[in-house]
């Protein structure tokens, strides 16, 4: 891997799984490590600077979270997605959201729920001229927040499953389009629709969001 760049250079000792994770994260996100790439032990272990145990450690972590798959004999390889798989993901991703946000709709004071995913959108804005990845964080931060303000920690950790393989579907159709799906706008349309605490329009504009969110992707 000559030519390697930042994401992939060698880590600080402190909490060398975490850093580790973080990085080939962004080396994945970024398409520094392209789907289909066969990943080499001993080549990344060299580059980031840590025991093969550690890093296998972190390949574990990216292979639950859905960004590695495994192929014959165990070896892994960076995940690639078909259209279909993305189609998938995001009618997962609609269902999951919409239910967080009856479960926000129903709450006799949502104030503290509105005022908290319009500081997520503000900072996507602040986002705006960022790097794809800081982006791509900031959009997911925003879905996290809406899952998270529920209280509903079965259904927080059956999205947070989903961020992997949200990523690599952003990789699949390139920065263009993902970026396409980051509008504030859209995401102001979720918040406006919680705020009126209709249950019935706030699942609709879920389900609108991430149906047009999957066909820009695979279009």
């Amino acid at each position: 891997m000559a030519g390697a760049t930042a994401p992939l250079l060698g880590l600080q000792k402190k909490s060398l799984r975490e850093q580790a994770l973080a990085a080939l994260r962004a080396a994945i996100t970024s398409g520094e490590l392209e789907p289909g790439r066969h990943l080499v032990e001993t080549e990344l272990s060299d580059m980031l600077q840590i025991s093969r145990g550690t890093l296998r450690e972190a390949l574990r972590q990216l292979e639950q979270e859905g960004l590695l798959s495994a192929g014959p004999r165990g070896r892994l390889s960076v995940r690639h997605l078909d259209a279909k798989e993305i189609r998938d993901i995001y009618s997962v991703r609609a269902a999951l959201e919409s239910l967080a946000a009856r479960t926000l709709c129903e709450l006799p004071d949502r104030q503290h729920v509105i005022s908290s995913l319009k500081s997520a959108i503000e900072a996507m804005a602040a986002a705006e001229k960022a790097s794809l990845q800081d982006r791509v964080e900031s959009d997911l931060e925003f879905h996290r927040t809406l899952c998270r303000l529920t209280g509903n920690e079965t259904l927080l950790h059956s999205w947070e499953s989903l961020e992997g393989s949200i990523r690599m579907s952003i990789m699949f159709a390139g920065q263009d389009k993902g970026v396409m799906n980051m509008s504030v706008d859209r995401h102001y349309d979720i918040v406006a629709a919680i705020e009126t605490g209709d249950a019935t329009l706030a699942r609709n504009t879920i389900r609108e969001h991430m149906d047009t969110a999957a066909a820009n992707l695979v279009a």
